[in-house]
Order: C-alpha cells, then structure tokens, then sequence
C-alpha cells in the first residue's frame, strides 16, 4: 500500500512539474507566439525550419498564434508622411536649399515582396534615397527663378512621375511630393522678387491700355451708331410726312374730351391748337 501511494505521488510530482513547465514556457513564449495585426497593418510568416518568407500569404487584422521558432513581421500599411532638406544644384550650377514632403505606403499585398527586397527598413533603404535622387535630378533641368516662381508646379509634377514609377516598380504607392519651401541666396531671390514685379507692374499697365482702348472703341461704335441714325431720321422728315403727322395729331386732339381751339391754316400750314381755358 505504501509503495502505491508512493508511485501515485510521484506521478502527481511529474504531472505538477510538467504543468509548471509549460505555464513557464507558455509565460516566455507568449510575447512570440500571440500575435495582433491591429488595424492599417498587415503581416507576412516566415517559417525558418520548413518554407522560409511566405510572400503570397497575407495576414489581415486579427489575434494569430505563431509558432516561437517563426518569424512574424508585421508591417503599417497606412500613409505615412516624411519631410526632407537638401541642398540641390539648378541647371546654371546655383545651390538651392529645398524642403519637401513625401506621402506613401506600401502596397499592402506586396509587402512580402518588399520585406525580402528591402526589410522593415525600406523607407531609410529605398524611399529617401529616391526621393532625394528624383528631386536632385529634375531640378537640375531648371534654373533657380523657374524652380522658385514660374514652373514650381512643373517641378513637382515632374519629379513625382519620376519617382512614383521607380517607388511602384519596388511595392511602395506614392501619394503625393510636395516643395514646401525654397530658399535661394538673398541677393539671387531679390533679384527675382523684382523681376517678378515689374513683369506684374507691365501686366498690369498692358491691361488697363487694353481696356481704355476697348471703351474708346466701344464710344466710338455708339457714336457712328448714334450719328447714322440721326442721318436717317433727318432723311425721312420731308415737309409733306411733317404735314402729314401734324393733321393726324390734329384730329386725335379735336375728338379729346378736353377744351380747346384749332385754327386750321396755321404756320408752315399745319394747325394751330390754342387752349380755350
């Protein structure tokens, strides 16, 4: 009997030690086994012992449980925002400080293939540096007044389609490039400052010249118009239409109601109306 009891106790030992074991593996391993995709995130396994970087399969938001000898890479998928300073060279060789705003984010069911290219550090590896080679090289086409008044949304367009299509060959879509600012040596930007004024102050002058010169035109057209219609009026009055419209203008006062006098033989022949009251 004593010899069960001891056997039976010490397979309850064992049982208790195994239990401690696995809550203590289960406590270590909890970090990497329980995994959470949150939301703007997804994630790519990669099994080391069995099929390596699983590249098609994507993990959408949600609780997974890995195994702890898998690696789990989870990536943010969402737009992110990254400001820039350089200092670039225009087409005449003049140096430009430039600030620029970069918009992107991976394109979520390629992140696979963007981790086995680039890793998690794919913005300092891949998207920095062509958003700096881009900048540097189209505004290298331009001279600094271009670039700083008359052809900046040129600029960007141009620098955009140029880097969006190396950043879409590579797993990451660009949003947007923005020059946030421009800096040119003081005496370069004064000099376009007053440039760019007096081209306004002639646009201006120009404008109002055309517009004087338009309503001159315009009184001028009224006037002939005026002058062409007196012309036709005096043509038209003859001594006998005058007669004519004074008889009939005779006869509707004769039929009035009000009081008067017509004397028939007037001056010029035509009647004279004379108040009776």
């Amino acid at each position: 009997m004593e010899t069960y009891t001891n056997a039976t106790n010490k397979k309850t030992s064992i049982f208790i030690i195994i239990g401690v074991l696995i809550i203590i593996f289960l406590i270590i391993g909890s970090s990497s086994m329980f995994k959470v995709v949150h939301p703007g995130e997804r994630a790519v396994i990669f099994r080391k012992f069995t099929t390596g970087l699983d590249k098609e399969h994507i993990y959408p938001p949600g609780f997974y449980i890995v195994a702890p000898w898998n690696d789990f890479y989870i990536y943010n998928v969402k737009e992110q925002s990254k400001e820039e300073t350089m200092d670039i060279l225009d087409k005449n060789g003049l140096s430009i400080n430039v600030d620029v705003t970069v918009r992107f984010n991976p394109i979520y069911n390629k992140i696979g293939y963007l981790h086995e290219k680039f890793g998690k550090n794919y913005v300092d590896v891949l998207v920095i540096p062509e958003v700096r080679s881009s900048v540097r090289t189209i505004m290298g086409k331009y001279i600094a007044e271009e670039i700083y008044s008359t052809k900046r949304t040129e600029v960007e367009r141009e620098i955009v389609r140029e880097t969006s299509k190396i950043l879409k060959d590579n797993y990451i879509d660009l949003k947007a490039l923005l020059i946030r600012s421009i800096k040119l040596p003081e005496r370069i930007r004064q000099a376009i400052d007053t440039k760019l004024q007096q081209e306004q102050e002639a646009l201006a002058y120009k404008f109002r010249l055309e517009k004087e010169k338009a309503e001159a035109e315009r009184k001028r057209i009224e006037a002939e118009g005026i002058a062409r219609a007196n012309d036709i009026i005096n043509k038209s009055l003859t001594d006998k239409l005058l007669r004519m419209k004074g008889i009939d203008a005779t006869i509707k006062l004769s039929n009035s109601q009000n009081s008067k006098i017509v004397v028939v033989g007037g001056k010029n022949g035509l009647p004279l109306i004379l108040n009776s009251q």
